[in-house]
């Protein structure tokens, strides 16, 4: 009997634990289910639990740590890619070959690196939460670029200008100079006509015909060399001649850096780095903007996998606006004048060279963005959902791309003065009767304007305008924000008619 009632107390007792912790889980959890099946659903939670700490953030942006580096390398960017490059673009676009566009190019150069330094401080100290991205390439290739239109500022002056391209159309434009002027020029030299000119660092000794230098046959160089490095150069009182001393120095070893540089390098190399400098200077900008706005792809995260050809035709879309917004403001102001883009009539073949003489039209220029934009982009945006049915946005899409397709190809043509001409043509019959000359005027064909009403890109973006406001979008953030961009094309479209 105590045996039986013994191994009552000791089952109950053992039992006991397993029927709390029973009782005590379906009470917190509010479920009936056994102890094994409660402990396994805890596991599982906190499983889910640790999964959810350990998983990476999204994005950069979302990333918490050392966003200080990160800070500082965008706002160092943004300083140098959206302030300083650009002064430095225009001067040299100006042909302003001072010590303030190489301090220009050398301050941008400064803050890049130092903005470098710092995002790659701080891709070494976070994880890569952006696989594949091109903003790295980009910006190492603009870099490089940047460096080496540098160098070739740097040893332009001393290697003869090289851009002497520019500059040289732009004495052809601004001073035309006859053959006579030159050949009566070269006359006088070869005659021993005293030359009114001198160097800027002579200070007008040693100049004169009648000095003992220019009659010993000897260069000024030479002379300056000997007076400098003998013991018997004569001796200047203040300071104003020890001046002259270290400028005349200074003057001789830039020459010889100059004799040496010009004998390192040939012409034709110096030609190819003129239009290389050229070509930087124009595309540049553009170059940098692709760069800024990867990096904001970058670091938001976004457009990632198929979503990058939706996120290529917004951007593409954006970036025209936003080009196109600034040489609109530029032509507002005045500039490209000597192309007839500033609203003016395009001055002749003698005022300016020849090839700003052969640019086109700034209409002309905006067709044919308008064209190349809706040849490409047909079905970009389809790309992302590629084998599937086609939406009523696609259709969309679609539909606009064509309308700039076709719209900018008839700016294009009619842009064309042979194409203007052609539709200024008639067929006309005259009649029977002898009529003097002077009545024919009346049947001969007016000529065609001097300046461009073309209608297309004005119309264009009018469309546009109106069918961006109409477009449907799934949310209605996306909805409002596409009509607000909608109005503000139209309005510009309005103001680009009356231009």
């Amino acid at each position: 009997m105590v045996d039986r009632l013994s191994f009552i107390l000791i089952t109950a007792l053992s039992l006991l634990p397993s029927n709390a912790a029973h009782s005590n889980g379906a009470h917190a959890v509010g479920l009936g289910h056994s102890g094994p099946s409660m402990v396994k659903q805890v596991m599982q939670s906190s499983n889910t639990s640790s999964a959810a700490t350990m998983t990476l953030p999204s994005s950069y942006f979302t990333h918490g740590e050392h966003s200080g580096l990160i800070f500082a390398h965008i706002l160092l960017m943004l300083i140098a890619w959206f302030v300083i490059l650009p002064l430095g673009v225009m001067l040299s676009v100006a042909n302003l070959q001072s010590r303030v566009t190489v301090f220009t190019r050398l301050l941008f150069l400064s803050l890049n690196g130092v903005a470098i330094a710092f995002g790659i401080i701080y891709n070494s100290r976070v994880p890569n939460l952006y696989e594949k991205n091109s903003h790295h390439r980009v910006g190492w290739i603009l870099t490089w670029i940047t460096l080496a239109q540098f160098i070739i500022e740097v040893i332009g002056p001393f290697a003869g200008r090289v851009k002497d391209r520019s500059s040289s159309e732009e004495r052809e434009a601004l001073m035309p100079v006859s053959a006579q002027a030159i050949t009566q020029h070269e006359k006088d030299l070869a005659a021993g006509a005293p030359n009114p000119y001198r160097y800027s660092y002579d200070s007008g000794h040693g100049t004169d015909q009648d000095s003992s230098e220019s009659q010993s046959g000897t260069s000024l160089f030479e002379n300056e060399e000997e007076t400098l490095c003998s013991d018997e150069a004569p001796v200047m009182d203040g300071e104003a001649s020890s001046f002259e001393v270290k400028k005349r120095g200074y003057a001789l070893v830039l020459d010889s850096i100059r004799s040496r540089i010009r004998g390192a390098i040939s012409s034709q190399i110096l030609g190819i780095l003129g239009h290389f400098n050229w070509t930087v200077d124009l595309l540049i900008l553009p170059l940098g903007f692709v760069a800024i706005v990867s990096g904001m792809v970058v670091y938001g995260g976004v457009f990632r996998g198929n979503n990058v050809f939706n996120g290529l035709a917004h951007t593409i879309k954006g970036g025209i606006f936003f080009w196109y917004g600034l040489l609109t403001l530029g032509r507002w102001m005045g500039c490209f004048v000597e192309y007839g883009w500033a609203w003016n009539i395009r001055p002749p073949l003698g005022v300016v060279s020849a090839r700003k003489a052969a640019v086109p039209s700034a209409e002309f220029v905006e067709s044919f963005v308008i064209f190349l934009y809706g040849s490409t982009n047909v079905f970009l945006e389809h790309l992302a959902a590629w084998g599937h049915a086609w939406s009523a946005q696609d259709l969309e899409h679609v539909s606009i791309s064509a309308m700039f397709f076709g719209g900018g190809l008839c700016g294009m043509l009619l842009e064309s003065r042979r194409v203007r001409e052609l539709l200024n043509t008639t067929v006309l019959t005259l009649p029977v009767k002898h009529t003097p000359s002077a009545s024919l005027n009346g049947w001969i064909t007016p000529k065609t304007y001097s300046f461009s009403l073309n209608p297309f890109p004005a119309l264009i973006i009018l469309l546009l305008g109106c069918l961006m406001g109409a477009h449907h979008q799934d949310s209605a953030i996306s909805t409002m924000i596409h009509k607000q961009w909608g109005t503000l094309l139209v309005g510009f479209s309005v103001a680009r008619a009356f231009t």
